[in-house]
């Protein structure tokens, strides 16, 4: 028999929740660690339909990177992610800034997936001392737009957008989700472009003044990279259970 409480102290192995961030909400959401677990499903956010969709797979428990409950709960309304979870009886864990640092995290599935090398720490998380950035070495030279279009295909992006930094790139600066800050430090370091999910218009001027090619690739797209190497090392820690990914996970941004 595997237990919520089991799987939670698998994914606290290698991903503490201790070295979340401080504005962080992660852990045991909903439910109790004592049930008893036969299927899983995993997904990047807790929606109404990833819930729906757990219930109707039969799992007890939803492991997901956002937190479900971020901001104090006011009210508990009929239709909300919440409410589904309770009166479905699924239970809920959350590894979010946890899982971004971790070692096999989704840094370090980003740059997994797309293939850098000689990867290593870009920045670091002051209170925990763990990567909150990573960078490595791309496997051959590529133009700015070039590599965007790399980018995208990596990712399966619907769309992206990207600031030009008008040098040749070999050496990628990373951060999964929002980690645009961290540009001038790529810069600093020598990275000719850097991958995250979400830009804002200052931030692409900055990149591009700096001679850095910043890819915003969508935040969802940067992050879900994790959801099938998290299944892969909770299925070989739990084989009698089932992790499935969640169908009905998506990238809420359309683009024309």
């Amino acid at each position: 028999m595997t237990t919520v409480g089991e799987i939670y102290q698998s994914i606290d192995r290698f991903a503490p929740f201790r070295t979340a961030m401080d504005f962080d909400n992660c852990g045991l959401q909903a439910g109790s660690g004592e049930t008893e677990v036969q299927t899983a499903l995993l997904s990047l956010d807790i929606t109404p339909d990833v819930v729906r969709e757990a219930a109707e797979r039969g799992a007890q428990l939803i492991v997901s990177h956002h937190p479900v409950i971020f901001h104090p709960l006011r009210s508990l309304r009929p239709g909300t992610p919440a409410y589904l979870l309770v009166r479905h009886g699924i239970a809920a864990i959350c590894a979010h800034t946890n899982l971004d640092l971790a070692d096999g995290g989704v840094n370090t599935s980003l740059a997994k997936r797309l293939g850098l090398k000689n990867v290593k720490p870009l920045a670091v998380d002051g209170p925990s001392g763990l990567p909150s950035a990573l960078e490595g070495e791309t496997d051959r030279t590529y133009g700015p737009r070039e590599f965007a279009e790399f980018v995208k295909r990596s990712l399966g992006c619907d769309g992206l957008f990207y600031a030009d930094g008008g040098r040749k790139i070999g050496r990628v600066g990373l951060c999964g989700g929002a980690g645009s800050e961290f540009v001038p430090d790529a810069a600093a370091r020598g990275c000719q472009a850097f991958v995250t999910g979400e830009a804002k218009h200052h931030e692409l001027i900055d990149a591009e003044n700096r001679g850095v090619t910043l890819v915003a690739a969508g935040h969802f797209y940067t992050e879900n990279v994790v959801i099938g190497p998290l299944a892969e090392r909770l299925g070989r820690a739990f084989p009698a259970v089932k992790f499935l990914r969640a169908e009905r996970s998506h990238c809420p941004a359309h683009y024309l």
